[in-house]
């Protein structure tokens, strides 16, 4: 390898060690602010945050449709063929197209806030009014307005291969919105008084105030790199003018399943969101209706989405070498790719699904308090393990992009969609709040599965090695669990998780420690960390001594 080629990988990994750690943090911080802020709303300011929140993500989705993301991977291939000047052009004529788009989402999510609302809740639920929801839908909508151009603005720096305006406007974007959200909500309940959805609304117009902070870093970051940028451009001898029309379809073709994996989780949310509580009403549960819905599709997800967090920094990372591979004909080193990206979600993913089960009460007691924790703590223990195929939705989406079958990811997630649908209201009248995660369940596993069928037959993947490897994964994940149980056992002996919120801290510290050691440890000494990523752990050499 020469050192060009050297300096290119190593820039690659740099930038993509980079978004994981931007986007781990970012998630990470979501996940924190929602303890003190649960704590000031409780579950039913959580549950009307929560109807806000989910429509505004797929409304986000939706409205970018992939452009950012598709104007990264346009601008790297043209940047390549030294083609500069069609690079900008498609900058602008994607920034145009972004800043319609954003309007146009604002007005379907402002003034199709009734409707939207009405869909949301039932009237028999109590303690939430539809003039509250359809409030709270508004604030949160005025963000729509510039999150799509300045996603597209990060995605052209992406191409350029320039990943730390995304990354540092990333958490600059989150940290603002999340101090906003918490002093506005501090302010509205502890010192004047005044109501929770009055809180809440101030906290879903945090999301704009976010963005208004990104879009000043990004600012930023062009005026100091802007001259470089327009430098290659004036350099080009030879401009060609590719008609607008062919720049959007080409755009197009490389957005579409961007969007798709972008809402595949979204979808299922607010799937949940337009049944739940209807069906809930329907057998006469309105009353814990709001309760669970926020234990589960808000604070829950917050804490699932940390190991789903590690699934979408990899497949950011997979699919460019996936695709150069595949491109190259070198099918070996594809499926090579393929399985290592896989047993990575396993080694990782497993274990932080068993250990969120079977801590789930002391978890969700000591992050969120131990209000009706028994009800709380049940729905969050049965949605943890939604984790595992979310993360393998993401990750195989990623490969059949790679291997230019991206479209089937539209059937995959078409059909986890329709089953959800078919089966959410049916389950949650059979089974309660717990029938909305089981049919979840089953709708993310048969698209996980749609989508392993398409990449064995599109490469002819061997899922043998990745099956061998994960009983080992079960295995050490099973002696976690059971290391879990009797710690948790012991734990009992002396505090209570249901009746003091500390006693709760306590287990879920030692819990969480206790298990992560044991794991980590035999993943370490078993070699079987090392037979995954390739490389051992340096840290861990030096404390173990090896």
């Amino acid at each position: 390898m020469n050192k060009g080629e050297y300096m290119s990988g190593s820039n690659f990994i740099r930038g993509t060690l980079l978004l994981t750690g931007a986007s781990f943090l970012s998630k990470f911080l979501g996940m924190i602010y929602v303890i003190p802020f649960t704590n000031m709303v409780e579950e039913t300011g959580m549950t009307l945050y929560g109807f806000a929140y989910i429509p505004y993500t797929i409304l986000i989705s939706v409205s970018t449709i992939g452009i950012p993301q598709a104007v990264s991977k346009f601008v790297a291939k043209y940047n390549t063929l030294d083609d500069h000047y069609t690079s900008m052009r498609m900058f602008k004529v994607g920034s145009l197209l972004m800043i319609v788009t954003g309007i146009v989402a604002f007005l379907i999510m402002y003034f199709g806030s009734g409707f939207f609302a009405s869909l949301s809740l039932d009237p028999a639920t109590e303690d939430i009014s539809l003039d509250e929801v359809q409030h709270a839908m508004q604030m949160i909508s005025f963000a729509l307005l510039i999150i799509p151009s300045m996603a597209i603005m990060r995605g052209f720096f992406q191409g350029n291969q320039s990943m730390g305006p995304t990354a540092v406007s990333q958490v600059v974007e989150q940290i603002v919105r999340i101090a906003f959200l918490l002093i506005a909500v501090y302010v509205v309940v502890d010192v004047v008084g005044g109501t929770n959805a009055t809180a809440v609304g101030f906290a879903a117009f945090a999301a704009f105030i976010g963005a208004v902070a990104s879009w000043v870093v990004l600012g930023v970051y062009w005026k100091k790199r802007r001259k470089f940028i327009q430098r290659p451009i004036d350099q080009q001898k030879v401009k060609k003018n590719i008609p607008v029309k062919q720049l959007l379809k080409e755009l197009f073709r490389y957005s579409g399943p961007f969007v798709l994996v972008g809402i595949a989780i979204p979808l299922y949310q607010l799937i949940d969101q337009f049944t739940f509580s209807h069906a809930m009403a329907a057998i006469g549960k309105e009353a814990e209706s709001s309760i669970a819905f926020s234990a589960f599709n808000v604070q829950g997800h917050k804490l699932v989405i940390i190991p789903i967090t590690i699934a979408t920094g990899l497949s950011l990372a997979i699919v460019p070498e996936i695709t150069k591979a595949f491109n190259a004909h070198q099918l070996d080193r594809v499926k090579k790719q393929s399985n290592q990206a896989l047993q990575i979600i396993m080694f990782f993913v497993l274990p932080a699904v068993i250990g969120l089960v079977i801590l789930a009460d002391a978890i969700y007691g000591g992050l969120f308090g131990i209000r009706q924790l028994e009800i709380t703590s049940t729905v969050f223990a049965w949605y943890a393990p939604v984790a595992l195929p979310f993360a393998f939705f993401t990750v195989t989406s990623a490969i059949l992009q790679g291997v230019e079958r991206q479209n089937f990811t539209l059937i995959s997630l078409g059909t986890g969609v329709l089953i959800k649908l078919l089966l959410n209201a049916i389950l949650i009248q059979q089974f309660a709040a717990v029938g909305a995660i089981i049919a979840t369940w089953i709708a993310s596993t048969v698209a996980v599965g749609l989508n392993l069928w398409q990449i064995r037959k599109a490469i002819a993947f061997p899922y043998r090695k990745f099956f061998k490897l994960s009983l080992l994964m079960v295995i050490f994940t099973a002696i976690m669990g059971i290391v879990l149980i009797l710690v948790k056992w012991v734990m009992g002996l002396f505090l209570d998780v249901y009746e003091n919120r500390l006693h709760a801290i306590i287990t879920m510290l030692i819990g969480v420690g206790a298990g992560g050691i044991v794991y980590l440890y035999l993943g370490y000494a078993s070699t079987l960390f090392e037979r995954i990523t390739g490389r051992r752990i340096a840290i861990l050499d030096r404390i173990i001594g090896r």
